[in-house]
Parts: structure tokens; sequence; C-alpha cells
């Protein structure tokens, strides 16, 4: 038994998954600490990888040389591109998993990646010892120990231990010990915590009931069909061998007045309303009580019935989370078109769990107090695998990089989804689950699911998580839309040429010869069908048909290039703020002019940039130049 790692990652779900592997990948000896191997990468709640903003998080996980998206695509069994008829910011690719081959091939890529080894324990408390500097640590990290009465040493923890800690499940009155059905809760570890400082929350997360896919009636309900040509998350994924497993369709029924009323009669024992609960569950995915208790004109609500395996018999009730009695909600259920002789497998149940407020961690998600400890997924607050995935490859990254004293990676709002996570995080300290949504990227339109790997990829290159020969094939890519955007813009077709494929488009036809580019610029214009006019004899146009991902990119570079360069400017003046550093050790308490509450967040948080200082909720504007007005005098 090896007592002793550069890295101890506690927890092996999608967090714990992507931190171990990037720091494993990165030279590290990692002591991966999980309850059961078995579980690793489990889908507590529903079986599904991306979907709004989520997607995106995938694609940059994967540009950054994660796992997520390898693993989603092995094991999809729809995939589906949301808001496809919508603007290409808001693209946002998802698919369903099959939850047992996940966990397959979560395990057996854990098992085969080199300088990671297996420990199945649970971590109970961290040894410290004290940090010299007062000004910046308390403590410093030397090891943990286990519920198995192990020590072992490490030069960095990454805590990823999802809704494990002290956390008890809930169903209607009774109440379980336990992270997840069937699993115990982790107890010692936020105990630990909090004598060393750490402030401690509670947090609630739920998941619906499951039920007998042959018990339903499927003509009653809606077929939602995944795409006809599916498009995998990861670069590394051959198209040739694309899907991997056969592909299903998922289907849509809808709760009734009936349904509403079932759930009501069970509101006087439901954990959530009767106090039992303390902790905040995520607004953005509620329980059916709670919805129909925040939603009163609503006369009814969508459940989407999503298999979980190819190979079970488990349907998914993706919208009917609940914590209400197990006959309330099979009772209320029954009441669902298509659903009216289902049987139960097993209940929704609640699960409450402690958190720590993020106010505690940087942006690279080391804590404040103790060096070398970093806090990822959703012990951090956050809600979802890819939120709690993108959190892990940062948090894994940064500790090899300190343990290598290099340069720690922060990842800025303008240039990833996984920056305006983290950013929101520490800035904001959400005091509920925290759910990514494209509408909290400011830059979104240059943050686009499809040129992930162009933002990224280079990145993920330098740190040594991405190939040679996969960061080349970049490189090719951004050459050939180079140049295939500067030949659309320098050349110009004729009349003769162009007028009847204007025609056939329902564009008006053109009197002279025009610009390519402003021909593709035209709605309506379908870029594919266009450069067919131009591909005869032309070497470089043929290139560009060929490669799918080469002509997305420059009919979206072309098409919204108006938007994309205010955005780009809009970046640059966002940069401007970030480059403005505040020292490590500035003293807010100097500054007799700043606001009690903007004075107690700032020496909370401790911003790194004037930028993130204007970001915190409860900082203003005048705030802001009181610390500037300081700084320059």
């Amino acid at each position: 038994m090896i007592d002793s790692f550069d890295i101890i990652v506690a927890g092996a779900g999608h967090s714990g998954i992507e931190s171990s592997v990037a720091a494993a990948k990165l030279g590290c000896s990692v002591g991966l600490i999980t309850m059961d191997i078995n579980a690793a990468g489990r889908m507590s709640c529903n079986p599904a990888i991306g979907g709004t903003a989520k997607g995106h998080l995938v694609r940059e996980i994967d540009a950054l040389g994660g796992v997520m998206g390898i693993l989603a695509d092995r094991t999809g069994i729809q995939f589906k591109v949301l808001n496809k008829s919508k603007g290409p910011a808001i693209w946002s690719p998802r698919c369903q998993s099959d939850k047992e081959l996940y966990t397959i091939h979560s395990k057996e890529l854990l098992e085969s990646t080199e300088n990671l080894y297996i420990i199945e324990d649970i971590v109970t408390e961290l040894i410290v010892e004290d940090y010299k500097n007062a000004d910046t640590y308390k403590y410093k990290i030397r090891g943990v120990k286990t519920e198995n009465g192990l020590q072992i040493k490490c030069k960095c923890v990454i805590l990823a231990a999802g809704t494990f800690l002290n956390a008890i499940m809930h169903t209607g009155s009774n109440k379980t010990q336990g992270g997840r059905v069937g699993e115990k809760a982790a107890r010692g570890l936020s105990e630990c915590l909090s004598e060393l400082g750490f402030e401690v929350g509670r947090l609630k997360t739920g998941t619906p009931m499951r039920i007998d896919i042959s018990t339903i009636d499927f003509s009653k309900t809606e077929i939602q069909q995944g795409d006809k040509e599916p498009q995998p998350f990861s670069h590394l994924t051959s198209l040739e061998e694309f899907p991997y497993q056969p592909q299903i369709d998922c289907h849509l029924t809808h709760t009734t007045e009936e349904t509403h009323k079932i759930l009501r009669t069970g509101f006087d024992v439901s954990p959530l309303f009767t106090g039992i609960i303390k902790g905040a569950g995520p607004r953005y995915c509620p329980s059916i009580e709670d919805k129909i208790a925040r939603f009163t004109d609503k006369p009814r609500h969508q459940i989407f019935l999503e298999p979980e395996t190819l190979n079970g018999n488990t349907i998914y009730m993706n919208g009917f989370s609940s914590s209400l009695p197990a006959e309330i909600q099979l009772k209320a259920a029954k009441t669902i078109q298509g659903l009216e002789n289902i049987r139960m497998i097993r209940p929704g149940y609640a699960v409450e769990y402690d958190f720590f407020p993020t106010y505690h961690i940087k942006l690279t998600l080391e804590t404040k107090i103790i060096s070398g400890l970093y806090n990822t997924g959703q012990i951090n607050g956050t809600s979802g695998y890819e939120e709690a995935a993108g959190q892990g490859i940062i948090a894994g990254i940064n500790a090899a990089l300190k343990i290598k004293n290099k340069e720690q990676v922060i990842l800025k709002r303008n240039e990833a989804y996984i920056g305006v996570l983290i950013d929101d995080l520490v800035n904001k300290c959400p005091d509920e689950p925290y759910r990514i949504f494209t509408s909290t990227a400011e830059y979104r339109l240059i943050l686009r699911q499809d040129n992930a790997d162009i933002r990224l990829m280079e990145k993920g290159y330098e740190l040594g998580l991405v190939s040679g020969s996969d960061y080349e094939k970049l490189k090719q890519k951004k050459e050939l839309i180079k140049e295939g955007i500067e030949f659309l813009k320098n050349n110009t077709i004729s009349p003769n040429t162009v007028n009847s494929f204007l025609d056939k488009s329902g564009s008006p036809k053109i009197l002279q010869n025009e610009f390519c580019s402003n021909i593709i610029k035209r709605n309506g214009i379908e870029t594919r069908e266009f450069l067919k006019l131009l591909s005869k004899e032309n070497s470089l146009i043929c290139r560009i048909l060929d490669n799918v991902k080469v002509l997305e990119q420059i009919e979206i570079e072309l098409k919204y290039e108006g938007y994309i360069k205010r955005q780009n400017e809009q970046a640059e003046h966002f940069k401007m703020n970030e480059d403005i550093i505040i020292p490590e050790k500035f003293n807010y308490d100097k500054i007799k002019s700043l606001s009690t509450e903007a004075l107690d967040k700032l020496k909370k948080i401790k911003p790194k940039s004037i930028g993130q200082a204007s970001r915190i909720a409860g900082v203003n504007p005048s705030d802001i130049s009181a610390i500037l007005i300081y700084m320059r005098g």
C-alpha cells in the first residue's frame, strides 16, 4: 500500500474523475480515494450529459484535454443539439447516456490511467500544519486520514465529495443516512474543516421516481427523437465509428390538474414544506411539488420519459423530482397520460448535504485557509455533472502546477464558460445550487460550443494534456478557416454564375460582380450549396467542403461578423480591468469611503483584479473608484 502521493483526490464522481486524470497526465502521482470504484462517474440523477450551456462546458473540458466528452460519446444513446432553430451562440449539444455503461467506462478509464492509484476508502480528516506566513494561508496540507485508519501523506488534496458530506436522503417523513441510494454518507470531513475555520452550509438536490418501461403506454406520449446525424462531443472521437451505441427515442407527456391535486395532499408531510429540509434547492431544477407551489397558474408541467440504459427496464421521469411519500408520488404519476398503469421501481427522494461557501476559494479553486487544498464540484454549491467536471479539470491542473511551482491557470469570463462558472462562484457566493446558462456569459457569441477547440486547445497542449498530433490538426483547421475566409472576402462571383442559385434561394439577383462573403451573409443562403458553385477547379473550396467543422466556422464567422467584432471589442475592454492587479495583501481597511458591505465582501473574497472586484455582489462603482484612487496614491 502506497502511503504517499503528490495529490489525493477525494471522490470519484464527475469532478473527481477530471481532477485525478488531469493531474496524473501532468506527471503527478495521484491517489483517488472513493467509497466504491464500481460507482465511479455514477449518474445519481438524470443520465444525460450536456444541454443548454452545459454542452459548452463539455466541449471546453474536451478541448483542454479532459475526458467527459470521450465518456459521453462512448455511452450516449441519443444525441441532440438543442436550440438549433436559434443563433449559434446558444446551440448546445446534449446526449442521453446509458448510465451503466458510463460507470463501466469511467472505471476502465481511471484504472488504465498512468500515475493514478485507486483506494476504496473515505477521507475523514485532513492532516495540516501551520503556515508560517499568516497573511496568506493559516495551514498547509500534509496528508489525509481515512475511515479505515490510513494516514496518507500528500502535497495537495482535491475535495470532490459531491452530495455525500453528512448527507441525508428524504422521502416523505422517512430519513436515511446517505448521499445516494445504497451508498452511505461521508462523515468527519465537514467537522474537520469547520474546526480549521471553514463555514459549513447545507444544500439539497433531488431525483424523481424510476418506473418500469414495460408498464408505459407510449402511444399516449409524444416522441422526442435525437438528431439524424448525431455529432460527438470529443475531438478524439472518430466520425467513422460514431455513434458507438444504438440510438433511441425519448418521450414527452404532461402532468394534469388531477396530478397537482393529488400531490398537494402530501404537502403537509413534505420535507420541503414542513421545514425538515433546511438546505436551499436548485432554483432552475425544482421538485414537482415546488413547481406546483410556485407556479399556481400553470395547469400542467412537462415530463420527459428518458431510458436510463439500453438493457435495463428503468425510465427516468425528468421533471418529476419529488421527496413526497412514495404512495403519493405513484398515485399522482398514474394520472399522467401514458402512465396510468405504471409500476414504480424506485420513488424519488431529496438529498441534503454539506457544502462550503465559495468565499473560501480562489479563482484557481484552491482554498484561502489551507495551502494545497482545492474544493471542487457540488461542495462548492453547484448542481450538475458538467459544472462539477468543469471545476474538476481546473482543480486537477492547478494542483499539479502548484506542486511543480508553476503559475496556476485561471480562465477568464471572455475565454470560456468554465471561466464564467468559477468567476460566478467566487464573486457571487451563491447560497443555492448554481447552474450554468448561456445567459450568464456576457460574450456568448465568441464562447460558442463549436469553437471550444479553437479557444482552448492550445492551452491544453501547452499544459501537456493535449497531444502534439491533435494540436497539429487544430493548427491545420485554423489555417484552412483563415484561408477560406480570406478567399471569400477577396474574390467575387458574377451574375451569370450565381443568379440562378439566388433565384432558387429566394434571394435578390445581383447586377454586377459581388464579393462571395456578401452572398453568404444573406438570409436564406445555404453556404454549402453556394460554395459548390465555386468548387470547380478550386482545391481550397473543395477542401472546405470536405471538412464540415471548417465549413461551419467559416459560415458563422462571416454571417455574424459584425456581432462577433463588437463582442471582441467588449472583451478587450473587459480585459483592461482584469489586467489591473490588486496586491494579495491589499489592506481595504485603510479606505474609509468603502461601504460596510463592500469592505466585508472584499476582505472575504480578496479579488485578484479590479475587474474581479467590480463583479462582487455588494461592491458598487463608487467602491471601485475608491480602490483605484487609493492604489494610484
